[in-house]
C-alpha cells in the first residue's frame, strides 16, 4: 500500500538536511513517492538574494543527485520571501501527503528569539508533518 505519493522536504541548507534526506529517501523508495526539495531564500537586498539563491541552487542540486542515485524521483524548488508563508503557499498549491523538515533543537527561549517555522506549520497544515531533529 502506498501511503505517501508526494513528499515535500523543506531544506534550510544546514547540517540537518543530510539527516532529513536519508530518512525521506527511505520513505520515498518504500512508497514509490516523488520528493520535492523546497528552499526559501530569505534576504533583505538584491545582492544577498542572488548570493543565497546561488548557494542554495548548488546545495539543492547536490541533494537532488543524491536522491536520484538512491532511485528516488525528485525535483528542486526555490522560492523567495518569508519561509512560513512560502512553505504554506506551496503546501496549499500542491497536493502533498507528507511534509518533512529538520529542527534545530531551539528550546523555548530560542523559539521566541528566532521563531519556529516548524511550530507555525504544525498549527496550520492538515497533512502529516515529520520533524527530524538535527545533531
Amino acid at each position: 500500500m502506498q501511503v505517501y505519493k508526494n513528499i515535500l522536504v523543506t531544506i534550510d541548507c544546514s547540517s540537518v538536511d543530510e539527516k532529513i534526506l536519508d530518512h525521506v529517501a527511505l520513505l520515498a523508495r518504500q512508497n514509490n513517492a516523488k520528493v520535492v526539495l523546497l528552499h526559501v531564500v530569505h534576504s533583505h537586498t538584491l545582492d544577498q538574494e542572488r548570493a543565497l539563491r546561488e548557494k542554495a541552487q548548488t546545495i539543492l542540486n547536490r541533494y537532488l543527485k543524491k536522491l536520484q542515485t538512491k532511485g528516488v524521483e525528485a525535483a528542486v524548488l526555490i522560492r523567495s520571501g518569508e519561509p512560513e508563508k512560502e512553505i504554506l503557499d506551496e503546501i496549499e498549491t500542491n497536493k502533498y501527503d507528507l511534509v518533512a523538515m529538520g529542527t534545530h533543537g531551539h528550546r523555548f527561549l530560542g523559539d521566541i528569539l528566532f521563531g519556529s517555522v516548524s511550530d507555525t506549520l504544525k498549527h496550520k497544515i492538515s497533512v502529516p508533518l515529520l520533524l527530524i531533529k538535527g545533531e
